[in-house]
């Protein structure tokens, strides 16, 4: 049960350089190590300029001479940089895209460089393997957090970050580019922002423009952080933080995130407690409604809320290339391997499609792989081995 809550609140909609021990491909482990990158200072897309910026970052696998090899991983609305490997052998679980990131794997750190930040306004911020600036950041002029101070930032501003930390280990262009959610959002701005540098994209889980039904979706989870008390209109530093409207929005994340045909087969219609029926008392609660509150909760601890609307925000405003979908179509120049799963309630079908559909009129190349599963969204971060095949093909091409 604990290693379901734990993915589950992972996800969107659900931290260097990397050592190999020894043994055969498939049985070597990536033991990882995370790094700061910093920038003296940083002009946002929306003009304002911010001190002192920093963000994690880890990678895996050997920069060739050339630098030519490397390939930039991006992460989804609740992670951060760490994709592959363990920090420590004893470490309970690895990255959250193990499955493909490594020695002999799909995307193999025995022949490429890959590597991975934290995003700005990072959610993570109780995780001491997570570096960000953000609104709970210490302003430098002031010496105090930032709060609803801090600037709006976007996806293109992420990608921006980015840029900075690769150009400065000497990459020119990246090999692949990738992520899942609100990482496939990532990649495509890199796609289309700078098509020079990316030789190969790979969306995974993610359309290329936010919507009206994710705007309002994105709404919906900001919400309960809003009308708590404690949110103060974001004034809560040093105060008590509004975890409460934080947990439940990360239960509203979680269940977006998978699928009825997980929460129906999993909980069914059983009672949080053996002999407290949900019908004899208000508050007896049915065990979905049980699981996905404990595991808000205990995600509320180690993240901030103010950093969840401001993520809330730079998605909702999300579109390729800071202009349209159709707009990037006509920029992007790097063959994209797209993967979705059809039952994702998060970035649906149709939108995948649309995506998909307009990448195409626009002269991209694009082509398809769909993955399987009962969690929906979440399939796209937990069930990654499916797609194997068809990124080895990708990259190989």
């Amino acid at each position: 049960m604990k290693h379901w809550i734990a993915g589950a609140v992972g996800v969107v909609g659900l931290m260097m350089t990397g050592m190999i021990t020894a043994g055969t491909a498939e049985a070597q482990e990536l033991i990882v190590e995370k790094k700061i990158f910093e920038l003296p200072s940083y002009t946002t897309q929306g003009g304002r300029t911010l001190k002192n910026v920093k963000v994690g970052w880890e990678s895996y696998g050997t920069l060739n001479a050339d630098k030519s090899n490397a390939i930039l991983i991006c992460h989804f609305f609740s992670a951060n940089s760490h994709a592959a490997g363990k920090y420590a052998a004893a470490d309970a679980a690895p990255g959250y895209w193990d499955a493909i990131v490594g020695p002999g794997k799909a995307i193999d750190t025995n022949k490429y460089f890959v590597l991975s930040s934290d995003t700005l306004v990072n959610l993570n911020t109780g995780d001491p393997k997570t570096t960000t600036t953000g609104p709970a950041s210490l302003d430098p002029d002031t010496a105090k957090p930032y709060a609803l101070d801090f600037p709006i930032v976007t996806i293109g501003d992420f990608v921006n970050v980015q840029k900075a930390l690769v150009e400065s280990l000497g990459i020119r262009k990246l090999a692949l580019v990738a992520g899942p959610s609100m990482g496939a959002l990532q990649t495509y701005e890199w796609a289309a922002s700078y098509p020079e540098m990316v030789a190969k994209a790979m969306p995974v889980i993610g359309a290329a423009e936010a919507d009206a039904q994710l705007i309002a979706w994105l709404d919906v989870w900001a919400a309960p952080i809003l009308v708590d008390q404690n949110w103060n209109k974001g004034d809560y530093y040093g105060k008590t933080p509004p975890n409460a409207g934080l947990a439940k929005a990360l239960a509203v994340v979680t269940l977006q995130a998978n699928h009825g045909d997980w929460t129906n087969g999993t909980f069914g219609r059983r009672p949080a407690k053996e002999g407290d029926a949900p019908g004899k008392a208000l508050a007896n609660k049915f065990q979905v409604q049980s699981i996905l509150d404990t595991a808000g909760e205990a995600r509320a601890k180690v993240s901030d809320a103010n950093h969840f609307l401001y993520l809330v925000k730079a998605n909702q405003l999300y579109a390729a290339g800071g202009i349209s979908l159709a707009d990037a179509a006509s920029k992007i120049k790097a063959p994209v391997l797209l993967i979705s799963q059809p039952k994702d309630l998060v970035f649906t079908a149709d939108a995948i499609e649309r995506t998909a559909e307009t990448l195409r009129k626009g002269g991209v190349n694009v082509t398809q792989a769909f993955i399987q599963g009962t969690r929906g969204h979440l399939d796209g971060v937990i069930s990654m081995k499916q797609a194997e095949g068809a990124i080895r093909a990708f990259l190989e091409k």
